[in-house]
């Protein structure tokens, strides 16, 4: 009798040890294949924009999920919704990433669709910026300005300046109400090397600081061009200018002088009190480059930067405030002739 209770105990014991193994590598399995990606796709901020359209499969939704590097596994999304009948909800959500599947079958469960979507403009800058975001409730105004100056996040994307003005990409956005600055500005930078990347190919192999006369030639150009044809001509201005050690003269810094740094109105026409602001981003006094950028450029003054016009001019003037066209010109004769000296609209 003994030895037959021995031999149940021993079977006993062998099945609980081989229930206990199957159940830790049952446990281990599913924790492999609900973890996130080891990385963050590039461009994201850590925030994902995800659309569950309406009438679609949980198949093609853990297929898209996969090839958006959100998640790493779809076989294993397909068996998470094979054991939860609830269905995800069809609109637009944000997810927090890296998250396992399992959190983010629970946000699309939800229907919760916490996004708030605000537009910055070509040309905005930090503290019109930090405005929109507010009234948006995204974020709290200063908290913005300072995550946008913020030591950490300027060392990050290699930024020479003291703050991110010129670096945060003008686009229409969704964020959650309520959300980290940090993480607005990182996302906003995201999209701004993205879409350079885009533009010039050859931009990740430049320096930060050539990155950033650039950025900051765009910015300038963004205040000045009206027609999108001029726009390589004006920056082709610019770096001639440069070249032979003449002051850049762009109205545009002068008006971001007057409206950022002394908080008055936009005029709408430069004198010459005004081109006389003592300031160093007041290019009429200062030759070379002001401090940093001036707004936030978008595509055509990207593209104008980094691709201007080789031509001899030195000058351009507004000469039809209606169809914005200026008049590109070699000498300072011709440039006063061409008339009244305006300043692009307030954006």
């Amino acid at each position: 009798m003994l030895p037959l209770c021995r031999r149940i105990i021993g079977l006993f014991g062998l099945f609980l040890g081989l229930g206990l193994l199957f159940s830790a590598a049952l446990l281990g399995g599913i924790a492999c294949f609900n973890a996130p990606p080891k990385e963050i796709p590039p461009g994201t901020g850590g925030l994902v924009i995800f659309e569950v359209r309406k009438g679609e499969s949980a198949q093609s939704v853990g297929q898209r999920l996969e090839e958006k590097g959100i998640i790493k596994n779809r076989h294993f999304w397909y068996l998470l919704a094979r054991l939860d009948k609830e269905y995800l909800k069809a609109g637009t959500y944000s997810l927090e990433i890296p998250a396992t599947q399992m959190e983010i079958r629970a946000v699309l469960k939800t229907g919760r669709q916490l996004l708030q979507r605000v537009t910055i403009p070509e040309g905005a800058t930090l503290k019109k910026t930090a405005r929109l975001l507010a009234e948006a409730e995204i974020c709290d105004e200063e908290a913005f300005l300072a995550a946008a100056a913020d030591r950490d996040i300027l060392s990050l994307y290699q930024i020479p300046g003291l703050t991110m003005e010129g670096y945060l990409y003008p686009d229409t956005y969704l964020f959650p109400r309520d959300y980290p600055a940090s993480r607005v500005v990182a996302a906003m930078a995201d999209t701004f090397f993205a879409r350079l990347a885009d533009i010039w190919k050859d931009a990740v192999s430049i320096s930060p600081e050539e990155l950033n006369r650039r950025v900051i030639i765009a910015s300038i150009v963004e205040r000045e061009y009206r027609m999108d044809e001029e726009a390589s001509w004006m920056a082709g201005v610019f770096y001639n200018r440069l070249k032979i050690g003449m002051a850049l003269q762009s109205c545009a810094t002068v008006e971001y002088v007057i409206t950022e740094i002394q908080g008055r109105p936009h005029p709408e026409v430069l004198y010459t009190r005004d081109t006389e602001i003592r300031d160093p981003y007041n290019t009429y006094l200062r030759s070379g480059l002001p401090p940093g950028p001036i707004s936030s450029p978008g595509k055509v003054a990207l593209q104008a930067a980094f691709n201007p016009v080789e031509s001899d001019y030195l000058y351009f003037r507004l000469v039809d405030p209606v169809s914005g066209r200026h008049y590109f010109s070699k000498t300072l004769d011709d440039h006063i002739q061409a008339g009244v000296l305006y300043v692009k609209g307030n954006s």
